[in-house]
């Protein structure tokens, strides 16, 4: 596979590899490593198709955020089951052949877990996930339970010529659920990757129902269960014309726009 290796890089503690899509389509699937398609930056250049399947991507993990083709909404996948959420708060199923420019995957196989009382708000919640892992640089993370006062936000799909992200984010539709049992699911990334990711937490929700979800601006837990899997290996495929670039050089203040936080 090493012609299929575009970079081979170490951040701090994680081992990023980045790929081209012949690579990535082979690359072995293995416990505690997040695969992504895609990166941050391209999405806030416009970059809405990408090359990698949401089939793809689902032989390399059963836990996952992103988006899908034309920024057509909120990626989730749960249990397997990828699922995409748009701007007007549809749920929907995604088709295999579905090409998506941004997501991120793991196999999910939980480190350690914790059953959280509340009411606790999503700070809390953050706070409980972090002491489950402390050392992991890429953490997968699931929550089960009741939620009070979500508020969840998805964008309309775009059409070429693209826009940027930011321009794109200011008109997000959000809504807010009184109450909802279901899961949030998501990553926690260093800030060192930084515009290769969303540096720390990246989170969507979906009912259990499936008749809600989309990514999470804020939650209150009301009772549920955390669980946590961590890894040190990231690798990443990089459509034409996407570069791995300089992970950590990012414009902090515009990923904290697009991402609502």
């Amino acid at each position: 596979m090493a012609r299929d290796i575009i970079d081979d890089r170490l951040l701090g503690a994680l081992h990023v590899r980045a790929l081209n899509r012949r690579g990535f389509a082979h690359d072995t699937a293995a416990e505690h490593t997040a695969f992504q398609a895609g990166t941050l930056d391209g999405l806030m250049d416009g970059r809405f198709d990408g090359d990698a399947t949401i089939g793809e991507i689902l032989r390399h993990g059963d836990l996952g955020i992103g988006t899908v083709q034309h920024l057509g909404g909120e990626l989730v996948i749960v249990d397997g089951e990828a699922v995409v959420v748009d701007g007007d708060g549809n749920v929907s199923a995604v088709p295999p052949e579905t090409r998506t420019p941004f997501a991120v995957v793991c196999r999910f196989s939980p480190l350690s877990s914790a059953c959280i009382a509340g009411p606790a708000p999503l700070a809390s919640v953050r706070a409980e996930l972090d002491a489950l892992a402390p050392h992991a640089s890429v953490l997968a993370v699931r929550i089960e339970g009741e939620f009070t006062d979500l508020r969840l936000r998805s964008v309309h799909a775009q059409q070429p010529p693209y826009p940027r992200l930011a321009d794109v984010t200011r008109y997000q539709t959000e809504w807010t659920i009184a109450r909802s049992t279901g899961v949030i699911v998501g990553f926690r990334f260093p800030d060192g990757t930084a515009g290769l990711e969303v540096p720390g937490y990246h989170l969507h929700y979906l009912a259990d129902d499936r008749r809600a979800g989309g990514h999470v601006l804020d939650a209150t837990l009301v009772d549920g269960t955390a669980f946590v899997d961590g890894g040190d290996e990231l690798h990443v495929e990089l459509p034409v014309g996407v570069e791995l670039g300089t992970p950590g050089v990012a414009d902090r203040a515009a990923i904290r726009q697009v991402e609502g936080g």
